[in-house]
C-alpha cells in the first residue's frame, strides 16, 4: 500500500473506575486519565503524540468510564488538536484484546491500514513515527514497543521474550510471578 493510501488509527485503552487503583486516592473524583500531569490531562500525552502520525483518521478512547465524565473533555481535545477523537465505552472491562474484539467494526470502518494500541498511562516520548516506519519495513503482523527493566521489577510489567536475531516475539506473560530471563533461546 502506498504511504498516500495509508490510514492510521490509534485505540487509547483508558481502564475504568475500578482500576487505577494504586492512583488513590488522587482518582477517587477524577478519571485517572484525565487527571492533570504535565499541565494537561493524562491522556492528552498519547494523543499528542498520535496527531503526528501521518494520515491518522481517528482516536479511539477505550473504557469502561461514564461517557458523560469523558464528553466534555473529548469534544474539547478533538477542537483543541483538530484530530478526530472518540469515546467508546465497555460495559465492564474486556481488557485490550477484549476492548479491540469489542469494537472492532466500528475501528476498522475506515479500512486502517495501521492500528496503534495504547495505554493512557504510559508516559514516554512516544517514537510512533519510527515505529510505523520499522513496522513497515519488516513486514510484521504487529511491532511491541517495549523497554528492558530489571529482573527486581519484572513482576510489576508484562514481560516478554524475544528472538534476539530476529527480534520476534517468543513468549509474553503478564506481570509474572517469577522473572523468566533476558537470555536467548
Amino acid at each position: 500500500m502506498d504511504s498516500s493510501e495509508d490510514r492510521v488509527v490509534a485505540v487509547i485503552m483508558v481502564g475504568g473506575p475500578t482500576k487505577g487503583t494504586r492512583f488513590r486516592p488522587l482518582s477517587l473524583n477524577i478519571p485517572k486519565p484525565l487527571f492533570p500531569l504535565a499541565g494537561q490531562a493524562m491522556v492528552h500525552h498519547p494523543i499528542s503524540a498520535c496527531k503526528r502520525i501521518p494520515n491518522l483518521a481517528q482516536v479511539y478512547l477505550v473504557g469502561f468510564y461514564e461517557e458523560r465524565e469523558f464528553a466534555l473533555y473529548v469534544s474539547s481535545i478533538s477542537n483543541e488538536l483538530r484530530v478526530p477523537v472518540r469515546y467508546l465505552r465497555e460495559d465492564k472491562p474486556h481488557g485490550s484484546a477484549g476492548g479491540l474484539y469489542k469494537f472492532r467494526d466500528l475501528i476498522m470502518e475506515d479500512s486502517p491500514s495501521h492500528i496503534f494500541l495504547l495505554n493512557c498511562d504510559v508516559c514516554c516520548s512516544f517514537p510512533l513515527l519510527e515505529m510505523l516506519e520499522a513496522h513497515k519495513t519488516y513486514g510484521r503482523m504487529g511491532t511491541v514497543l517495549v523497554i528492558k527493566v530489571s529482573a527486581e521489577s519484572a513482576n510489576q510489567f508484562g514481560e516478554l521474550v524475544a528472538d534476539p536475531a530476529t527480534k520476534e516475539l517468543l513468549h509474553y506473560t503478564e506481570k509474572p510471578e517469577t522473572f523468566v530471563s533476558n537470555s536467548s533461546i
